[in-house]
């Protein structure tokens, strides 16, 4: 029978996961007060238990206004069509909105600063993956015991790479694809 190893999670993966989990306790105890509760109540509401109590509440409204009040001859608090029960659902209907919305735009301004973060740490690959390739090519070229030779894509590769080309080059792309899409649709 074998074993398996426990595998161990690297030093410098743990530093990262740390770094990671700091910068989202960070985000979160920065947050207002309102917005905690904002984004507590949107989780506490998007679950289906709300649901199938909004739908029994609804019914057992119905029920009694059109069943209860008329047997015990009571005169129905919110008789059919249910104005009442309207205008609360309605209120619902537009307070859980807005809540969804606010929680929305705050995952969104997080979302786009780690997207931010990431284009950062790409644009620092790049550069630093084209200073490997350079310092290669350079170390080939002085070692006498390496013929020297053109390498036109090792070449290619040292350069870096300019973002704002490269948004231009896919816009560019883009449009040229979005006419393509226009003409074959046509």
């Amino acid at each position: 029978m074998t074993r398996r190893r426990a595998s161990v999670v690297p030093n410098h993966v743990t530093l990262n996961i740390e770094a990671i989990a700091n910068r989202r306790a960070l985000s979160e105890s920065e947050l207002p007060n309102s917005q905690r509760v904002i984004e507590s109540l949107t989780l506490a509401l998007g679950r289906p238990r709300t649901l199938m109590v909004l739908i029994g509440g609804i019914a057992i409204w119905a029920f009694y206004n059109c069943c209860v009040a008329f047997r015990a001859n009571v005169h129905p608090f919110d008789p059919p069509p249910f104005y009442w029960l309207q205008g609360l659902v309605g209120l619902y209907a537009a307070l859980m909105t807005t809540m969804v919305l606010t929680t929305q735009n705050r995952q969104n301004k997080e979302a786009e600063r780690r997207a931010h973060l990431e284009l950062q740490v790409s644009l620092l690959a790049e550069q630093r993956t084209a200073k490997i390739v350079a310092l290669l090519e350079e170390l080939r070229r002085d070692l006498p015991s390496v013929k020297n030779r053109p390498d036109p894509v090792a070449e290619a590769m040292q350069e870096t790479v300019a973002p704002d080309a490269v948004i231009s080059a896919l816009d560019h792309a883009l449009v040229g694809l979005d006419a393509l899409k226009k003409s074959n649709g046509k």
